[in-house]
């Protein structure tokens, strides 16, 4: 994958798959470390042991294709700046995937575009709900979708307005590239 923001919307769609109802997705960007920090959260149906045991494998799969590269890339492409990926799920209560990568690192790949990969989940999935979560140093920015819908207080999060309005927010308030 390009960059990092795919990455985030395919742990994120499978969350979905996993039935989460609400998905939590945070990036740190600590220059003090030289490291960024990607994690995303779920409530879904989570892995039991042996799943978990082979989602490194690119050869293994829950879906109905053959392959399943999602985590093996991600994983290669942290590595190559000196980060890793680590994958923690229980059957039942849920899956929280961290990832850490180089800050600096030439390797790293872009962030890639939050605001569109966040208006995909919500428009795609408008019956789960969604946290985004940004740091760096003293600044942070949060996004949570279960407070937009009590103030749209019955407007559906698909309204075009609705939408644009996501979006020109997202891109005013996103920052870490």
């Amino acid at each position: 994958m390009e960059d990092i923001s795919l990455h985030i919307l395919d742990i994120a769609e499978n969350s979905v798959r996993a039935d989460a109802k609400l998905i939590e997705i945070m990036l740190t960007r600590d220059t003090e470390h030289d490291c960024l920090r990607v994690e995303v959260i779920d409530d879904g149906g989570g892995m039991d042991a042996a799943t978990l045991a082979r989602v490194r494998d690119p050869f293994f799969t829950t879906k109905r294709k053959k392959t399943g590269l999602g985590i093996p890339l991600l994983a290669q492409a942290a590595e190559q700046t000196g980060g890793k990926v680590t994958v923690d799920s229980t059957a039942g209560k849920g899956t929280r995937v961290q990832v850490t990568f180089g800050l600096r690192h030439v390797d790293r790949p872009a962030i890639g575009n939050i605001p569109e990969t966040l208006i995909t989940l919500i428009a795609g999935h408008p019956d789960r709900d969604y946290i985004y979560e940004e740091r760096e140093g003293e600044r942070s920015f949060r996004f949570d979708t279960r407070e937009l819908k009590a103030e749209l207080d019955g407007v559906p999060v698909t309204e075009p307005a609705v939408l644009t309005a996501i979006r020109d927010m997202l891109k005013e308030n996103t920052k870490i590239v």
